[in-house]
């Protein structure tokens, strides 16, 4: 029965290390958690009088690195960071559950540190007033190297109860001694440390980890494939890091007999498994198998990532399966549960796509305003023209099987359809596509993996109540002339955003005719064509319903933007646009990006020493020949005043001297 005196407060559990992946995912669950179902009527009682009173099963302190962020582990009650051992003990006393978390890349300072605070609880244990529980997180990686008990049986699944004959991955011995440390701790109802070892699988979910590069380059898709590294065919056993949590929270809440515990869901996937999922949802749908020693290389993992990558265990754990009590997350494991494992990545790395539709006159520069925007939120930028083109380039491409191993034989036959009925519709209308064609290229572009993941700027496009209606309206075709009081929308590809750029005929006129023949002729501004075009859209933009219209009936109210006639570049608008779209929602630039960005910085920074260097010099030489100027000229100026006085004083003297002369004196 638990000491009464333990129900006093919430129980108080430490985690080292909350600013790293799993142990801050692991705080954050226990801290939001409430009492668990309980083991005895008692802690039934207790559980429901807590409940009640809105009190939280736990309170939660833990360690930080002294480099951690400002907000990290603000979901703690008591954070510490550069800590004495000593002062770190006096901590760890004060606490009911200690949770050392060596799952993750862990270094020999924490596997040292984590052998140093179970030995140094060990013995303090006498002066205990209340029972302690010590938690080592481990890793399968201490199973690595584990075999069945007879090679005829290589399908057979490991337990835990052959947890002494694991062997460690060679690297992994560390971790395998703590682990044998904390089985050794005293047992029996006298004592008052219990010493529990978690093997975890590799850990998966919220914003990811080990297998953040699978996620990362899928989102992106900057390569056609998603590079596996090896063959892939090893197993790898997995647990989502939610599910971790609530196995330790089972722990805290049972006291299981059973010291030694394998934490890893059903799922028997391979590397390759996970890693085409992977690609299928977020990504193209394809990877390309790459020698391990090319993560190196591309800097895609460390030697001691691909360590865990590389595991090749089938495990079974049957004690959280017949004992705990988990509400899981992801029991079936990544590959059936990616989709919901995709949107939590998604919204815990704050990865939302920005769909922005920007129209206006021609000549207003919406093109200029869509590529800043393009830059700024790396997202892309659809225009109708350049979507046509590239898709008709795309359908060609897989007729001619440039890549036989990219395309199935049903991709072929559809491109092939596909490009026939664009050719059709072009030689009909003078090399004009249908409409009904336009907007399925549009549609399909606006639903591709790029524009759904990170989002695009829609340049001048629609331009209609009904271009609009026709590429966004997720209405059924046979009830199109019954009109709902707000229209069903597809909201994966419809903008968020909708800016119109206003400015005067005069004004667009006169951009239209400063522009270079060549350019204009390739922009449609010719004398021409470009005044049928501007009558064009004061038409449409003065019709009974216009496009803008559609989107004031989703609620998607548009902002109208005064283009002024003082900025060709239109910076004001553009920033004006950011101020009300927001902070990118995208990842921010890469280790090789921000190096480039600092190595440019500096390359401006000198240029700017070297300019104003050189302009100091030119400012001092001009002094200097300026004072060698002055200088020689108050020469000139001193002798002519020297000869000027000279000769006054030769006039003045003249009468003297002939005076003298007369008096036969001079």
């Amino acid at each position: 029965m638990r000491d009464k005196k333990q129900h006093t407060r919430p129980r108080r559990i430490f985690i080292n290390d909350v600013d790293r992946y799993s142990s801050m995912h692991i705080a954050k669950f226990l801290s939001t958690s409430g009492v668990a179902e309980e083991d005895s009527e008692e802690d039934e009682a207790h559980a429901v009088e807590s409940s009640s009173r809105g009190e939280a099963a736990f309170e939660i302190v833990g360690t930080v690195s002294p480099s951690s962020k400002e907000g990290d582990g603000d979901f703690l009650l008591e954070k510490y960071t550069s800590s004495t051992r000593e002062e770190l003990l006096e901590r760890l006393l004060e606490c009911d559950v200690v949770v050392y978390n060596i799952s993750e890349s862990a270094t020999q300072q924490q596997i040292e540190e984590a052998t140093w605070a179970v030995t140094a609880l060990s013995a303090k244990m006498e002066n205990f007033k209340t029972r302690k529980m010590f938690i080592l997180v481990s890793s399968v990686m201490t199973w690595a190297m584990s075999k069945p008990q007879s090679p005829d049986q290589s399908d057979v699944l490991l337990t835990e109860e052959q947890f002494r004959r694991r062997r460690p991955h060679p690297n992994f011995r560390k971790h395998n001694n703590v682990e044998k440390v904390v089985l050794e701790l005293v047992r029996g109802k006298k004592s008052k440390l219990f010493g529990y070892v978690v093997a975890s699988g590799l850990q998966y979910g919220k914003g990811e980890n080990l297998f953040n590069y699978f996620f990362k380059e899928s989102w992106l898709m900057q390569l056609p494939k998603v590079p596996l590294f090896g063959k892939g065919t090893n197993h790898i056993p997995t647990i989502h890091v939610n599910d971790l949590a609530g196995v330790i929270r089972n722990i805290v809440e049972l006291k299981p007999k059973s010291r030694y515990i394998l934490a890893v869901d059903d799922s028997k996937n391979t590397l390759e498994d996970i890693v085409k999922v992977i690609s299928d949802t977020l990504g193209a749908g394809k990877i390309n198998k790459l020698p391990q020693q090319d993560a190196i290389a591309m800097k895609a993992f460390q030697p001691g990532e691909l360590e865990y990558l590389s595991i090749n265990l089938r495990l079974d754990a049957f004690i959280i399966k017949d004992s705990f009590r988990l509400h899981w997350t992801s029991e079936a494991g990544m590959v059936e549960n990616m989709a919901s494992i995709v949107e939590e990545y998604k919204n815990t790395r704050r990865l939302h796509p920005i769909r922005i539709c920007l129209v206006g006159p021609p000549a207003v520069g919406k093109t200029t305003i869509a590529e800043k925007l393009c830059s700024h939120y790396k997202i892309h930028h659809i225009k109708i023209k350049e979507v046509i083109e590239e898709n008709i380039t795309q359908l060609k491409e897989i007729v001619s099987r440039c890549d036989p191993e990219m395309f199935s034989e049903e991709e072929v036959t559809a491109a092939q359809k596909q490009l026939e009925q664009i050719n059709k519709s072009m030689e009909m209308d003078e090399g004009r596509l249908s409409d009904h064609l336009v907007f399925d290229i549009l549609k399909e572009k606006l639903n591709s993996k790029p524009c759904r993941n990170q989002g695009f700027v829609l340049d001048g496009f629609p331009k209609s109540y009904e271009q609009a209606r026709l590429i966004f309206s997720d209405e059924d075709t046979e009830n199109q002339g019954l009109r709902p009081k707000k229209p069903v929308y597809n909201k994966m590809i419809t903008p968020e955003h909708v800016f119109v750029l206003n400015a005067t005929d005069d004004y667009l006129t006169k951009r239209a005719q400063e522009l270079p023949q060549s350019v204009a002729e390739k922009m449609r501004y010719t004398q021409e064509e470009f005044v049928p075009r501007l009558m064009r859209y004061r038409q449409l933009s003065a019709a009974k319903e216009t496009m803008l219209d559609y989107f004031d009936e989703l609620e998607i109210h548009p902002e109208h933007i005064e283009v002024p006639t003082d900025n060709p570049e239109h910076t004001g608008v553009t920033q004006k646009i950011i101020k009300i779209v927001g902070i990118p929602k995208n990842y921010g630039p890469s280790p090789e990006e921000l190096e480039e960005e600092e190595r440019k910085r500096d390359e401006e920074r000198k240029q700017k020493v070297t300019e104003e260097a050189a302009d100091r010099k030119r400012r001092n030489e001009a002094a200097l020949a300026e004072m060698a100027a002055q200088y020689e000229e108050w020469e000139r100026n001193s002798s002519e005043v020297q000869r000027q006085e000279h000769e006054l004083l030769e006039a003045h003297s003249l009468p003297l001297r002939n005076y003298l002369m007369k008096l036969n004196i001079y």
